[in-house]
This record gives structure tokens, sequence and C-alpha cells, in this order.
């Protein structure tokens, strides 16, 4: 089976108060990145056979300027095995994507976009810190047909302080006038060292109660799908099985994947390592020949069966029924978790519903 190839481009225009991805407001280590990125590309080379998908997440990777970009992607195709049909995805946000831009991304071959909308009401945008307004965000999503994207992503957040299920119901309705093949909708969470963590700490920032975090899920599941949307993972829907993100599934399906970049994170189907989390340490490592890697672990066959719980309750795949009948008491527990409204088994295998991707961590954990 193919791997993935995920490349981490950890420059922003801003740093949002809510990210706790590793990324920096200032494009003046782009130059060190960039030549240490090529440098990682060859320490690979051949390690992983081909690849069909590749994916640049941040960050913002249409952050950086077109001779970056061609570089880089041109150094991806030279020197690692890129399947003709792969899967090409960029992060874009909305301010970025000039008519220009999103030309340039169709020329390098990107072939899909997942756009960082988050919500088209500007107040909104504000309080998330985002530099697009929703009017932005619409001229994008327009752009991006324009020149011949026919696989667009948006990415949206809810369960914001002071958000109504009203205006949950008109961020999803806007978004579904642009028929994106592709939906994100992701609860705001408190990530450690963010803003937002210290304004929480401080008493400044409420986040909503978890009745509150629920009723947007389901909303946004039933009219997502009423709207025809497949939800293929907790916080992920397609307008079809093809629209799904064929390299996400690689994450939840311990399919073997290559991330490059500071802070990115690579498997290869027993083992996991991981980058350092700083600019300057990555690239002086690869400067000096080394593997500009952080850590790593084995993982046994009990901590594959484990992560393959979690991971499977979180889609709409679910869990081979064998992988849970070994764990004691299983089968009444079974029962009980069906009668409740929680999973279902179809074709020997264990399925959660729409309430079951609600306690999709307690839903592994039952069976662990």
């Amino acid at each position: 089976m193919a791997s993935g190839l995920y490349i981490h481009v950890p420059f922003c225009r801003s740093k949002c108060p809510y990210c706790g991805f590793y990324s920096i407001p200032s494009a003046l280590p782009m130059p060190a990145w960039s030549s240490a990125i090529e440098k990682e590309i060859l320490l690979y080379r051949g390690r992983f056979g081909r690849f069909d998908t590749v994916y640049l997440g941040g960050g913002t990777p249409t952050f950086l300027d077109d001779p970056t970009l061609s570089r880089l992607t041109n150094h991806v195709f030279t020197h690692l095995v890129i399947d003709p049909n792969a899967e090409f995805t960029i992060e874009a946000n909305p301010c970025d994507l000039s008519r220009e831009k999103a030309r340039r991304l169709r020329d390098l071959g990107i072939n899909r976009v997942n756009l960082g909308v988050q919500s088209f009401d500007d107040r909104t945008l504000a309080f998330l810190g985002r530099r697009h307004t929703g009017a932005d965000a619409e001229k994008a999503l327009k752009r991006l047909r324009r020149v011949g994207f026919d696989n667009v992503g948006v990415d949206l957040i809810y369960g914001l302080p002071g958000q109504t299920q009203d205006g949950w119901k008109e961020t999803l309705d806007r978004a579904l006038a642009y028929q994106p093949e592709h939906i994100s909708c992701y609860e705001l969470t408190l990530e450690k060292g963010t803003v937002f963590e210290r304004r929480h700490a401080e008493g400044s920032l409420r986040p909503v109660n978890e009745e509150e975090g629920r009723a947007c899920f389901l909303a946004a599941a039933r009219i997502l799908g009423s709207a025809g949307y497949l939800h293929y993972e907790v916080s992920n829907y397609a307008r079809t099985e093809a629209h799904c993100s064929r390299h996400n599934r690689k994450y939840w399906e311990h399919v073997p994947y290559l991330g490059l970049g500071p802070s990115a994170h690579s498997f290869d189907g027993r083992d996991r390592w991981w980058n350092v989390r700083s600019i300057r340490r990555y690239a002086s490592l690869l400067d000096a020949g080394l593997a500009p890697v952080e850590g790593r672990e084995t993982l046994t066959a009990e901590q594959m069966r484990l992560e393959s719980l979690a991971l499977g309750f979180r889609t709409r795949r679910g869990v081979d029924l064998k992988e849970v009948a070994s764990a004691s008491q299983s089968a009444p527990l079974l029962s009980r978790l069906e009668d409740a409204g929680l999973l279902t088994i179809v074709d020997e295998r264990v399925i959660p519903t729409e309430e079951g991707f609600l306690v999709a961590d307690q839903l592994s954990a039952a069976f662990s």
C-alpha cells in the first residue's frame, strides 16, 4: 500500500490565539527552512516507496512565496516517488488566495485545497484572530472554482463563547451554498500554550459547556447529512466517498506516512518518530547531516490494538468485530451500547452512531 507524505510549513502572517500547532508569525527563517526541507527529503529517498497522497499543512502553506513553493514542489516530485494520481492537498488562508495565487496552485499540480474559513461572521473571525473577513472567504471559494479546482474543503469552528444554534446553522448554510466537496467541523479547544488557554486560566474566556457543544455537533450532523454529506469521521464530512480525505485516512488506519519539517510526525507501520519543534534546531541538524528527530517509539502489538480501537471508533468504518470480541464481557457490553444507540454492528464491523461519535474515546476505553 502506498504511503502518505506530510510537509509542515511553520509560517503564518499572524498567530491565531487558539492554535496549538507549531508555527511562527514571520517569514524571516523561510530560506533556512526551505533548504533544510530539501536535505530532509534526500534523507528519506527510497525508504517509503511510493506516495499516493501529499499534504502541505501548517502553519499557512499559502503564505510561502511562489518561488519557494515551486522549488519545494519540484524537489518533492524529483526525489520522491509520487503516484501520478496522487491526492495533492494544500491548506490555504482565504486572504492569500488572489486569482493569480489560486491559478499558481493549480499549475503546480495541487488538486485539493483545504480553506481555513472557520466562520463567515466578521465578529467571530475577529475573536478568533483571523486576518480575513467573511467576504474574503467567499471570494476565495469563488476563485478556486474559477481556476478549475473541483476538490475544495472548508474548515469551520463551533463551540465558540456566545455562539447560538441559529448562528451555527447560518455558518453551515453559507458553507453549503458553495457546495464544497469536504467540510470539517472542529470544536474550539483550549490547546496548551495558546493565548486562549491563558485567557481561560485568567477567567476572561469561558468555553461552552458540554451540552452546548453536543448540540452544535448534532446540528452539523443533521444539516450536513440532510445535504447529502457522508459523516465519515468525527469532525469530517464528504460529498461522496471519493471526496473523503485519502491522506487523513492513512493516520486513522495505521498506513505508513512520512512527515517532513519541524514538529512533523512519521510512522512506518511499527515505529513512530517526531521532529524537533524548532526551525533553528531543525535546520542546524540537517546542515550537520543529521536527522532532525527529537524522539521515537516502537509500538507493541497491544499498543497497535489500542490505537486501532481509539482511531476506529472515530470513523464511520468503525472497528472489526474481532478486535472487541476478545474483551471480557464484550457480548453483553456490545448489546448494552447498541440498546443505548451508541453503535451498530454491520457486516462484522462495530460502527459508531452520531451519538457514539460524541463518546468515541469512552467507546474505545470500554473495550481496551
